[in-house]
């Protein structure tokens, strides 16, 4: 399978110029994205400050780019002040838009790291009316922390990161929908891990009051490893998961952030395609090409891919604080206020 790019560009999140209270500028970096039937919404894993402002917004298309005065922020309480967004799945009927943060830490002796561990369900039209999933009040923190004990088992290991959330219909005619959770690192705790890419399933339902529960067993359903590819030249974990109802087919991206050997970081990523029947049956996925039969590598850790109206994919960036931008980006550099996107076309060679 091959990749055509078709556009790089830029997208403004906030207004330019905005600075937290410390006078540093604010820096977008956008960890997630959806298309819910009618526009993008994205998510940062971090925080955007001002009132009405959230770390998650939406905005309308045209031609697959993103159009700036359509920009409108979602500042419900859950959504504005959930920790490190990483992901958000489609409902099955696609009537609801479901939000994952990273669940990569905790405190058991507070409620100061709850807010890091949230799965959220809203309906896509009213984003007012979020739900938390598994709801847990501590010292006046809402969370999802009861998650974690479920998570944990599946994987068997106490300390594990979520960056990947796909919703796929069930395997059978009448079985509920499953709920995919990507993970990207799984070890005994946060200085001791390994970059994988696993997939833990739950079947769902989503009740008419618009509440998210789950009727089975969380369990660990589908890994591979990316450095049994040739062409994959880093050490990569899984940083996104996307379902294309369309062609019944997963999308997973996998990032790298390695040292440059010169002071700083070399990012970047790799995308791949799986087809649910395969993705059942435990079979590999196929890492995606450029137009030159080499590995399409992005010169960016991309970290959100949606599927748009016309098939076409919006793969989104986290850039972290770097302002540069590859050389063959039609801008030199970008501005604190900006996300990096790449609009690109998929096409099957078989």
């Amino acid at each position: 399978m091959k990749a055509r790019i078709d556009t790089k560009g830029l997208f403004a999140c906030f207004d330019a110029g905005l600075a937290h209270d410390s006078g540093d500028a604010v820096n977008v970096e956008i960890s997630a994205v959806a298309w819910d039937g009618r526009r993008l919404v994205f998510g940062s894993d971090k925080n955007v400050p001002g009132r009405h402002r959230s770390p998650v917004f939406a905005l309308e298309i045209d031609d697959g780019r993103p159009v700036a005065d359509s920009l409108g922020f979602y500042t419900a309480s859950l959504i504005k002040h959930a920790e490190k967004y990483e992901d958000f799945a489609l409902s099955d009927d696609g009537q609801f838009l479901i939000a994952t943060t990273g669940f990569d830490r905790v405190d058991d002796d507070s409620a100061a790291q709850d807010a890091y561990n949230r799965l959220l369900v809203w309906p896509v039209d009213a984003p007012d009316d979020v739900q938390l999933v598994a709801d847990r009040h501590n010292d006046g923190v809402a969370s999802s922390v009861p998650l974690r004990d479920d998570l944990s088992t599946a994987l068997g290991a106490p300390y594990f990161k979520i960056e990947g959330l796909a919703s796929i219909p069930g395997e059978d005619a009448g079985d509920d929908p499953l709920l995919l959770f990507g993970i990207r690192e799984v070890g005994a705790d946060h200085e001791n891990f390994t970059y994988v890419a696993q997939v833990v399933a739950a079947p769902y339902r989503i009740d008419q009051a618009g509440a998210l529960s789950f009727t089975g067993a969380f369990e660990m359903v589908y890994e591979f490893e990316p450095a049994a590819w040739p062409a994959v030249r880093f050490d990569v974990g899984l940083s996104s998961l996307e379902f294309d109802p369309t062609n019944d087919r997963l999308l997973f991206l996998t990032s790298f952030e390695v040292d440059d050997g010169a002071g700083g970081d070399r990012l970047g990523a790799y995308l791949w395609s799986l087809d649910v029947a395969d993705f059942h049956a435990g079979r590999a996925p196929r890492l995606v090409h450029d137009e030159q039969g080499e590995a399409l590598e992005f010169a960016n850790k991309a970290e959100g891919v949606a599927v748009l109206p016309d098939g076409r994919l919006f793969v989104v960036y986290d850039p972290d604080r770097a302002l540069k931008l590859e050389s063959d980006h039609p801008r030199d550099a970008r501005d604190p206020h900006e996300a990096p996107y790449t609009l690109l076309t998929l096409v099957d060679e078989t």
